[in-house]
């Protein structure tokens, strides 16, 4: 079978590989669409964590094909999503019910082969079944989705909230939707692209700022009285870090989502943030939100097709990971 290998930092290729046998407890999935996450980009810079050699590709749904000895939940020709993060249920953070947190952690798609391929290994426990009358693009959705779930429940937004979301890429965009759907009375999306502020302008968000052409602080401020009940940075730049602690209310909440490569600082001034009480929190991952995900993509409750920007096959993925995202790039899909 084909699967997009990271052979090393910097370098990866379409090879040719043995199709993999399921092992006890293990699913083997033929991939029908597989979403490229802006964490690939990093892990193909060497700025986040990874197993290379590896198949990447963390967001993916498929067809059970085949099913390995002591499989009970699945018989084969079912359509599943998988969550990618394997905890391993023993540890305080597990036991403390934050598998996200776990200190043996690992991934599909990271650290094990992923869903850049004809086809992926998937534990019994981590697959979700979809609907087989669902688009399998959808499908390719959950994952994200379900980190964007994560990053709600830490947010805490209650109906008629104010709320900023920095960056228009696929995260703040589906951000913008999960926030209109929580009942958040005004939503501004911060982003410089035109065609994504004219884009949230329609899923949801109530105004949008460009911080090319005005302040994004000063404008955040001018459209909330002051400052936003909650900031959700889904840009992963230093300065929307630095911008999104100013354009929340006293007493407000910022929730870090985006992911800052590695090393990167940023400056704060603490007592800014004791005199107005600001509550810091961050999100990682999707400790049991996958199913959740899942659930949503199934209903058809997500506008999710005016988010993909393309589907290529696996040839194309090597060059598209390895180089910057295109101007107008939302969210491109694999089809093997």
């Amino acid at each position: 079978m084909r699967a997009v290998r990271l052979e090393a930092i910097g370098s990866l290729t379409l090879r040719e590989v043995a199709k993999p046998d399921p092992g006890p407890g293990e699913l083997l999935v033929r991939v029908e669409a597989a979403g490229i996450c802006g964490s690939d980009r990093h892990m193909f810079r060497g700025e986040y964590p990874t197993g290379a050699p590896v198949t990447l590709g963390h967001e993916f749904c498929g067809i059970v094909e085949r099913v390995g000895a002591g499989v009970t939940r699945f018989a084969g020709g079912e359509r599943i999503t998988a969550d990618p993060n394997i905890a391993c249920g023993v540890c305080k953070a597990c036991r403390d019910g934050r598998p996200n947190l776990c200190e043996t952690l690992t991934a599909i798609g990271v650290f094990r082969d992923g869903g850049f391929a004809e086809y992926v290994l998937v534990p019994q426990g981590q697959a979700h079944v979809l609907p087989m009358g669902l688009d399998p693009r959808h499908g390719a959705f959950c994952e994200p989705l379900a980190c964007c779930l994560h990053g709600l429940d830490v947010a805490r937004i209650r109906p008629g909230h104010s709320v900023a979301v920095l960056g228009g890429g696929v995260i703040g965009l589906l951000m913008v939707q999960l926030a209109r759907l929580a009942g958040a009375g005004q939503i501004i999306l911060v982003t410089r692209q035109q065609a994504r502020r004219d884009l949230a302008l329609t899923m949801g968000a109530t105004a949008v700022v460009d911080p090319v052409a005005v302040d994004g602080v000063a404008g955040v401020q001018g459209l909330s009285d002051g400052g936003v009940d909650v900031v959700l940075e889904c840009a992963g730049v230093p300065q929307t870090f630095v911008d999104g602690l100013r354009m929340a209310r006293r007493g407000g909440a910022f929730v870090l989502f985006g992911v800052t490569p590695a090393g990167v600082e940023v400056p704060v001034v603490p007592f800014d943030l004791l005199v107005n009480e600001l509550r810091i929190e961050s999100a990682w991952l999707n400790p049991l939100t996958h199913g959740r995900a899942a659930a949503m993509v199934a209903s058809g409750v997500l506008e999710l097709d005016r988010l993909i920007t393309r589907t290529i096959g696996l040839e194309e993925v090597a060059a598209v990971v390895g180089t910057a995202p295109a101007q107008g790039e939302i969210k491109i899909i694999v089809r093997p």
